[in-house]
């Protein structure tokens, strides 16, 4: 799309971007419907931190997603810039939707795409969500023209400007050169995303660190923590049970026989078998839970956001730094 002009291909005639004379009238809304397409593009998104970067355009913060290789808005996005709602942007969708081309104006991720999505950019996904739609910027600049308003077109040039027409070279977002407040406001973004990388990796290499040294192959769940400062071991197991990773094969018996259920195995946990014959006459197979390095990961975050059964006479102090804490559990 060139700089002067949208390309409205079946609602009109090119609309200058610097001119709003000719448009056509607003389009005819309807119910949203279900079905938004018939194909589905597949793609990656990414974000620039761990929790989404936003950009400032105009009245509202805009979430940077980068989707095969193009930046892209939520609905949610485009409702709060052209000052409508997400339903009505839904609904001309829905009346016009064949007139949007997947992959070229929109993309929809469902399914464990949106799963990977909503890790990246939990902020912006709501949890609920089913499908998700990311706008182009000629998908954008399609529901400028439906909704017809002043405040939908300056929204819409404002994210060309500050949003769109940005480019990213080694992660960097590079903005048009020959607007000075741009290029000041991008690098100044820039370096502030640098500054958060460099104390991010600094951080991560800590935290691996501290794990490599607490965890050793082999180890149960209960040997683990025994090396973490505070926590209740007596109550580890129980509480693993409540997380889905334990289950008691012995329920009616004197003592616990902890085995591993299917949510956790070989993910988490694994199991260890022993068969036992205390005499020639009788024998049976013990099992014991055995911590995988993924679940000892899981279980340190945990103990680092204070989620762990803990003593009473816990001192508050952590095995390692507590603002090392990070991440879904």
């Amino acid at each position: 799309m060139s700089s002067c002009g949208l390309n409205i291909g079946r609602y009109g005639s090119n609309v200058g971007k610097c001119k709003r004379k000719g448009r056509a009238g607003p389009s005819q809304q309807s119910e949203y419907g279900d079905n938004m397409s018939n194909h589905h593009v597949m793609g990656t998104a990414t974000p620039r931190n761990s929790t989404s970067s936003v950009i400032s355009v105009s009245h509202s913060s805009v979430p940077v997603i980068t989707y095969r290789n193009q930046r892209v808005v939520t609905t949610d996005s485009l409702a709060a810039g052209y000052g409508t709602t997400p339903v009505r942007i839904q609904q001309n969708f829905a009346r016009n939707e064949q007139r949007f081309i997947e992959g070229k104006h929109f993309f929809k991720i469902t399914g464990d795409e949106l799963k990977s999505f909503r890790l990246s950019f939990s902020d912006v996904v709501n949890k609920h969500t089913t499908s998700l739609i990311l706008w182009t910027e000629r998908g954008a600049s399609r529901h400028a023209k439906m909704l017809e308003t002043e405040l939908a077109w300056d929204f819409f040039e404002q994210l060309e400007d500050h949003y769109f027409n940005l480019r990213e070279v080694h992660g960097v977002m590079l903005p048009n050169m020959s607007d000075p407040i741009t290029l000041a406001r991008a690098w100044a973004d820039a370096m502030e995303a640098k500054q958060q990388a460099e104390a991010l990796t600094h951080q991560q290499a800590e935290y691996i660190e501290h794990l490599e040294s607490l965890f050793t192959d082999g180890l149960s769940p209960v040997q683990f923590c025994k090396r973490l400062n505070g926590v209740n071991t007596s109550k580890i197991s129980a509480w693993l049970v409540s997380m889905n990773w334990l289950y008691d094969d012995n329920p009616e018996g004197r003592s616990a026989q902890w085995r591993v259920r299917s949510y956790a195995r070989d993910k988490y946990l694994t199991e260890k078998s022993s068969k036992v014959s205390p005499n020639s006459a009788v024998s049976f197979t013990t099992y014991q839970p055995v911590l995988l390095r993924e679940g000892a990961t899981w279980i340190y975050k945990n103990y680092l956001k204070g989620k762990l059964p803990m003593k009473v006479t816990w001192n508050g102090s952590f095995t390692h730094d507590k603002e090392l804490a990070g991440g879904d559990n």
